[in-house]
């Protein structure tokens, strides 16, 4: 029987109009989100985000020309200006300026094209499959076979191509998803790739083969961070028997991207491609530190619906990303990573161990 692709679907329907987020979400019946989605911006405000967007143009210059002239002369006020929030209207370009991508598609013209057009790629039924999954609530990938479930399929199909070793695993859709919405396919394919296999910081890859490699190495890390940053949290955890493979797993699989609030995913995604896989490490932290007088106080069951459902307050970026920020992991980070190795016999790939 010949493989069915969504190239010979037809697109299904047009969802019916809904009221949307600024970012493209249906909205909640009930959302009370401290994020200015729900409320008009007053001219203040209006004005504020365009002195910023103007500086950030000066920064990165013409299609990014002085970026990495900027970089090198201020790197703080890179750093700095990154942590306080990329502006929407700039993000796509800023994230493959940092990331490295922009660098990878133009050493390989046409590469994107042949991988989607010429190739076939043994997980083109499993990516089908679950394409309406990933980001369901947006309108771009609401319509069936529509231009964004299309161009979703391209980009996984694309890279299942070009790295067969890894393929494609379920994780992978809500960070090709998150990235279409800032860019075109071609150039979320090469931040895909610049992610995966390490143009800037360290290969992401292990987060996606056989057995989750990368995966276990960072839960073993963030459990021993639980233990020395919050360890009446540590303790109550083991009283309870509660590991982070229970809560955090997807944490690290799709970068925040698959259950938090977008505007939060968003500014965690700015550090992230800037400074890599820390900044995953420290919002958990924060996350916990944020909740921890309520979290020692429950029992099994309510711990683990409370470790996968944080309140609204603990999800405001202005609260929780400073205290992020506040907690230094990097050197214990890079000592639990040999500690794992050790343990295991084995060499895997992990947080670069180079922090800006």
């Amino acid at each position: 029987m010949e493989k069915k692709r969504i190239d010979d679907c037809e697109p299904g329907p047009v969802p019916s109009p809904k009221a949307l987020d600024r970012f493209g979400f249906v909205k909640q019946e009930l959302n009370t989100s401290p994020d200015g989605l729900t409320r008009g911006r007053s001219a203040h405000e209006y004005e504020r985000e365009e002195r910023r967007v103007r500086k950030w143009r000066k920064m990165i210059g013409v299609g990014g020309s002085d970026w990495k002239h900027y970089v090198r002369r201020k790197p703080h006020v890179v750093k700095r200006r990154i942590r306080k929030g990329i502006p929407d209207c700039l993000r796509g370009l800023v994230w493959q300026l940092i990331s490295g991508s922009r660098d990878l598609l133009l050493m390989n013209p046409r590469v994107y094209e042949q991988l989607v057009i010429y190739e076939t790629s043994a997980s083109e039924l499993d990516i089908i499959r679950d394409i309406s999954r990933t980001f369901p609530s947006h309108v771009f990938f609401q319509q069936r076979h529509g231009p964004g479930q299309r161009s979703l399929y391209n980009v996984l199909k694309a890279y299942s191509v070009f790295d067969r070793d890894v393929g494609y695993v379920q994780g992978m859709g809500f960070l090709a998803g998150l990235l279409l919405l800032y860019m075109s396919e071609e150039d979320a394919f090469w931040l895909l790739v610049a992610l995966l296999k390490g143009a800037v910081h360290a290969p992401m890859e292990g987060l996606y083969q056989v057995g989750l490699p990368l995966v276990q190495q960072y839960l073993f890390q963030f459990d021993h961070l639980v233990k020395e940053h919050l360890p009446k949290l540590g303790q109550h955890f083991a009283q309870e028997m509660i590991n982070p493979s229970m809560y955090a797993s997807q944490w690290f699989i799709t970068v925040f991207s698959y259950s938090f609030p977008f505007h939060l995913a968003l500014r965690i995604w700015d550090v992230f491609l800037y400074e890599g896989v820390r900044i995953v490490f420290k919002v958990g932290l924060a996350l916990l530190k944020y909740c921890v007088d309520d979290l020692t106080k429950l029992p099994f069951e309510k711990l683990i619906h409370a470790l996968r459902n944080f309140p609204e307050d603990a999800m405001d970026p202005d609260t929780l990303l400073p205290l992020a920020y506040s907690i230094k992991v990097s050197k214990h980070l890079e000592e639990l990573k040999q500690e794992y190795e050790k343990k295991n016999g084995k060499t895997v790939q992990s947080a670069d161990s180079n922090e800006k």
